[in-house]
């Protein structure tokens, strides 16, 4: 018998009037702002609370396939075996991009019986913030060309702009545009590009935001060019960070929804793993901390990418810390990282498992480096076999290492509870969390740290360009700023064809980009791209809608 897709079997859960789910959380009727009948915003301004009375759940992985590993899903699924075990628990998620779920990835809003609700609407526009960091970004682009337009006051220099108009879809065809042109007074000419909006610093900056104010003042350190003598100009020198602010100020509240057992869940902020922070917001995460006794939150790709940007970058700035990990894997993905191919993966094999499970045992160091003890989330697929979930359980357990069989995507809740209990016993031990480097180790040495500890490499390489760049954000006094490796998420290393456990590889940084109001800095890796291509069959081509409105082709 077929599997219903997750749309469908989305479509046949039983949905709760979002207040009731906002009465479970604890959120009062003045903090409450409806979205239609089933999502609402959270206004954390009237929020009672002690963040650090909760205790905060991480959700990472191992290196993925390109379809994706089953993290959201995991995480959702812990978070309903919590509920089922009565423990006052909240899920935090990022929202999903247009870019991926039109294009090969699928949405986020998990899958099979381990689903938030309404997982269409979530992945189709949501509330409007996704639109509000489009809008604020390219006001901000309109804003530069007309102030050079009207005479250049602040002399700055057109070939030197850095900021990017954004789109939220994959669309190569605008990675390098030319604006201005037609004459006089259509503009200045000058070459421009596009990134995706999940890329954007103002995605970055809404994130990493502790409330309206705090995100004002970002906003107005971003440096989005140079003038002619090469000096940084800021959003505060052009004197529009209120007007960006404004256009963010509904945005800047997370969005409450629910999962399909229903465990209240915020969802807030979207930036991509593999070329930005990859975390939901601080301030969702800090709400749903305020509110509950356990928060369950993901982090994008794996722990070399989003799960050590969440220690370096998130956490850092939020001023918390994990009290557990749980790292994802999955049979599929071993196999995958031990050679074999992607239309093989169905077929039993436990000896390319023995060969690909090294590089679940570095994700399990990653964890490790950190200061913190994992719990492997083994996340059960139907053409998995008996014979290689023993092997994966076994090699856990004679290593030490926490380990639950979840089947949460047949089961929801009830398929996580094994993996509830074994995240329970973590977080009554207390870790020794650390980040990786302090703010004080010059940008460089980070980026080496991060390669040879996190990746397994034996150094970086810069580029001519990238040196200078370098040397420019240190003379501007950027250089404490924490690092954002942008690189591909299917290989430790910049090479998406190296899987496994690679050794004796060094990493090329071709760019850095200093992202001021954000505050970190990103090391653009390999062929990295902050506009996204669609595949030759995107998942668009499969979506239709009906004359009563129901979508169809939605995963």
């Amino acid at each position: 018998m077929a599997h219903l897709t997750d749309q469908e079997i989305a479509s046949k859960a039983t949905i709760r009037p979002i207040g009731e789910i906002a009465e479970k959380a604890g959120i009062p009727d003045e903090a409450l702002e409806l979205y239609g009948k089933y999502k609402a915003k959270v206004d954390i301004k009237n929020l009672d609370g002690n963040a650090d009375d909760s205790k905060l759940v991480l959700v990472t992985a191992m290196n993925p396939t390109p379809a994706g590993e089953g993290k959201s899903t995991v995480t959702v699924g812990l978070a309903d075996a919590f509920n089922q075990l009565d423990q006052k628990v909240m899920v935090a998620l990022r929202e999903p991009s247009l870019g991926p779920v039109m294009g090969i990835k699928g949405g986020a809003t998990g899958g099979g019986y381990a689903q938030v609700l309404p997982m269409e609407e979530i992945n189709l526009h949501f509330n409007g913030d996704l639109h509000a960091i489009t809008a604020a970004n390219n006001t901000l682009s309109a804003l530069i060309d007309n102030h050079i337009h009207q005479g250049n006051e602040l002399n700055i220099d057109q070939r030197r702009i850095t900021w990017k108009r954004v789109v939220d879809i994959n669309d190569r065809e605008l990675r390098n545009v030319v604006v201005g042109l037609g004459g006089p007074t259509q503009g200045v000419p000058r070459q421009d590009g596009f990134d995706i909006t999940v890329a954007s610093e103002i995605m970055a900056v809404l994130c990493l935001a502790t409330d309206l104010m705090d995100l004002k003042e970002r906003i107005g350190k971003i440096v989005f060019g140079y003038t002619f003598d090469k000096k940084p100009v800021t959003v505060g020198e052009l004197g529009v960070e209120g007007a960006l602010t404004l256009l963010l100020k509904e945005a800047i509240k997370p969005n409450l929804v629910q999962t399909m057992e229903g465990t209240p869940a915020l969802i807030h902020g979207g930036p991509f793993a593999n070329i930005a922070h990859g975390c939901n917001s601080i301030i969702a995460t800090n709400t749903a901390r305020k509110l509950s006794d356990i928060v369950v939150t993901e982090c994008g790709f794996g722990s070399d990418l989003g799960g050590e940007k969440f220690m370096d970058i998130k956490a850092r700035f939020g001023g918390f810390k994990p009290d557990a990990i749980v790292l994802v894997a999955t049979i599929r993905a071993l196999k995958m990282n031990g050679g074999v191919a992607k239309t093989e993966l169905g077929n039993e094999n436990v000896e390319a498992l023995k060969s690909g499970i090294v590089n679940l045992e570095k994700h399990i160091e990653n964890a490790r480096k950190f200061g913190v003890e994992p719990v492997v989330a083994l996340n059960d697929f139907v053409t998995d076999s008996d014979a290689e979930r023993n092997f994966v359980l076994d090699w856990c357990k004679e290593r030490n290492v926490k380990v639950a069989l979840t089947q949460v995507w047949e089961k929801g809740g009830k398929g996580g509870i094994d993996l509830a209990k074994e995240v329970l016993a973590a977080l009554e031990t207390e870790n020794n969390f650390k980040h990786l480097y302090e703010d004080e180790l010059p940008i460089a040495e980070k980026i080496e740290k991060i390669v040879t500890e996190v990746y397994g490499g034996d150094g970086v390489i810069f580029t001519d360009k990238a040196k200078r760049q370098l040397k420019e954000i240190e003379d501007n006094g950027w250089g404490h700023f924490p690092v954002c490796m942008a690189k591909t998420q299917y290989s430790l290393s910049d090479d998406p064809k190296k899987l496994g456990r690679p050794t004796g590889f060094t990493v090329t940084v071709r760019e850095l980009i200093a992202k001021t109001g954000a505050g970190f800095v990103v090391a653009l890796t390999g062929d990295i791209m902050t506009m996204p291509g669609l595949p030759k069959v995107p998942s668009a081509n499969a979506m239709d809608v009906k004359e009563d409105g129901t979508s169809t082709g939605l995963f």
